[in-house]
Parts: structure tokens; sequence; C-alpha cells
């Protein structure tokens, strides 16, 4: 029993964090910008996140990709990862130089 709940906590913190409340299917989007974009709206109207906007709207993309881990394949990671810098550019931040190459990620041995 306890290890059927220890396999749902990240759907608990999505549904019960003060991070944001999202759009569905916001992560199953193709476009980097629409995915930025749909999580700037989320976070610039959402009531219940703590930090400002462009810190929840990052934190919930990262929070995302590091819960796919090793399931999320290279093309998805590559995406997520453009929209990480479409969400930079919307709020006004500076890009990252470079990115990790997809799929050459750490893995466990």
């Amino acid at each position: 029993m306890a290890r059927r709940i220890s396999q749902r906590w990240s759907q608990r913190v999505t549904e019960t964090s003060n991070a944001l409340d999202l759009e569905p299917g916001v992560f199953t989007l193709d476009d980097p910008r629409e995915i930025a974009r749909s999580l700037k709206r989320s976070a610039d109207a959402s009531l219940r996140r703590k930090a400002d906007p462009f810190r929840s709207a990052m934190s919930m993309l990262v929070f995302y990709i590091n819960r796919a881990g090793r399931n999320l394949p290279a093309a998805r990671l590559k995406t997520l990862e453009q929209a990480k810098d479409e969400l930079r550019e919307i709020y006004g931040r500076p890009r990252l130089r470079s990115h990790a190459t997809p799929g050459k990620r750490w893995r466990r041995t």
C-alpha cells in the first residue's frame, strides 16, 4: 500500500501545490512558444502561486521535465527545453547560451 501511495506523490503535488492552476494539456502542445504562453497565462492568473509569475511558470515546466525523467523522448525534451527559452523571452529574461544535448542526460547505471 505504501508503494502505491508513494508512486502518486507527483499527482498530489500538481493538484494541491501553491504553484499554478495549469490549462489542460499544456505539456502536450507541440509548439514551444504556445507552451510558454500557456504557462504565462496560468502563472499570471493563478491566485495559488507564492513566487513571482516567471518563477512559478518555470518551476512547473522543470517539475514536469524532471518527473518524466528517462521516459521523456529526446524530441519532446528538446521542445520543452525550447519552451524554457520562450518563457524567458516572454518575461524579458536572458536566454541560456547552450543546453545539454537531448538524449545525453545523466543516466543511472
